[in-house]
């Protein structure tokens, strides 16, 4: 049986950089959420502390070089590179990627995803409701902009490294509405592939299946959860070549329903108190897919585990009972769901590879160590 292709999503933010200085204080990186994150309830796992990597820092070469000897070893075909650029040539922490992509080390395969959300005081760290959302960066959107972003990722596009499909080079856009037209920004980038001797590129953007929690008179209303065929066909429309799915907020609304949803909204909005929402993943589990996964170009998403609280205190979203042998369930039914596409379309992305902030994160902590490895090597050698 063919082996399905599994895609990491990997977190740049652990190495300190000048703007992360003076927007959160000398040295940050995310580990200092991390080590300060605390049990806000009992049997909560906080914190979560790395094993074999340790609190790393990411301008190490040998920490990347372990990072992908790991992942190598699980079947994890390639890391997906979170990429921050701003615009004007501003891209942040890209430090790490560069060194892999002028290097050539770690001889592990790659790709990037445009992470092109504005950066806010409320990004990394825990912050009162009472204070105010700021922008600290704004991404640009402009033609001329456009080309000089495509310029600055040819290079790695070009490596022998870079991950394709069909041929193209993978390129993943988070938010696929924050462009003014997001049409002409990808058939530029297109024109500008064949140009530069490439077969193209293969777009693939983000959608949360979902529909709005605001009704046509600008409300709160409960979110319609029909609505995956909907979001699917607009992003196709703009010329999207693959979707990938996240289906963690609808899988939340059933969990919660109506009651609690209305419930919440009301303390937040008189009171600006936060609920601590928990969710026990066993019950998540079989809200997590939609049967539109099954079309050819749509990748599903599967994660290990969610705990935003490092980031987001009592605000977070938690899931509970989250263990590698529930993960291995997760991993079970996303493989089924991809199995009958042409093999280099059985695509899973997996969130995340190192996202220790959200508690969700592959690489070995001091409680599970190598379990989330383990079940997917072992899921994997049964195919």
């Amino acid at each position: 049986m063919i082996k399905p292709r599994l895609i990491a999503f990997y977190l740049p933010q652990f190495y300190p950089t000048p703007l992360n200085d003076s927007w959160w204080g000398p040295g940050y990186t995310e580990w200092r959420s991390v080590t300060q994150a605390r049990p806000l309830f009992r049997g909560h796992y906080q914190p979560h502390e790395p094993a074999d990597l340790g609190y790393y820092d990411l301008r190490l070469s040998e920490v990347r070089e372990k990072q992908a000897e790991m992942a190598r070893d699980a079947g994890i075909e390639g890391f997906m590179y979170w990429h921050y650029w701003m615009g004007n040539g501003q891209v942040l922490l890209d430090r790490p990627f560069k060194e892999v992509l002028e290097s050539g080390k770690p001889d592990f395969p790659f790709c990037l995803g445009w992470a092109n959300h504005n950066w806010t005081n409320k990004n990394w760290t825990k912050q009162k409701p009472s204070v105010k959302k700021k922008n600290l960066v704004e991404v640009i959107y402009s033609r001329e902009d456009y080309i000089k972003h495509f310029e600055y990722v040819l290079p790695a596009f070009k490596d022998k490294r870079y991950m394709t499909v069909d041929g193209k080079p993978i390129f993943y856009i988070w938010d696929i509405h924050a462009f003014p037209d997001t049409k002409e920004f990808i058939d530029l980038w297109q024109d500008l592939a064949r140009q530069n001797g490439l077969k193209g590129i293969f777009f693939v953007g983000l959608i949360w299946t979902l529909g709005k929690n605001v009704n046509e008179k600008g409300k709160h209303c409960f979110p319609s959860l029909q609505v995956a065929s909907k979001f699917l066909e607009e992003a196709f429309n703009m010329n999207f070549d693959a979707v990938n799915t996240f289906n963690q907020k609808r899988a939340q609304y059933i969990y919660r329903g109506k009651i609690k949803f209305y419930f919440d909204k009301l303390l937040y909005h008189y009171f600006r108190y936060a609920t601590l929402k928990k969710y026990d993943y066993r019950k998540l589990l079989p809200y997590l897919f939609v049967e539109e996964e099954k079309q050819e170009n749509i990748w599903p998403t599967i994660m290990p585990n969610w705990d935003r609280s490092p980031r987001a205190g009592k605000d977070a979203h938690i899931y509970t009972h989250t263990t590698p042998q529930m993960f291995k369930k997760t991993l079970e039914k996303a493989i089924e769901i991809v199995k009958d596409k042409a093999p280099e379309h059985q695509i899973i992305i997996i969130k995340s590879w190192n996202e220790w902030g959200e508690g969700n994160h592959l690489e070995p902590d001091l409680k599970y160590g190598h379990g989330y490895l383990d079940v997917i090597k072992e899921v994997l050698q049964e195919k």
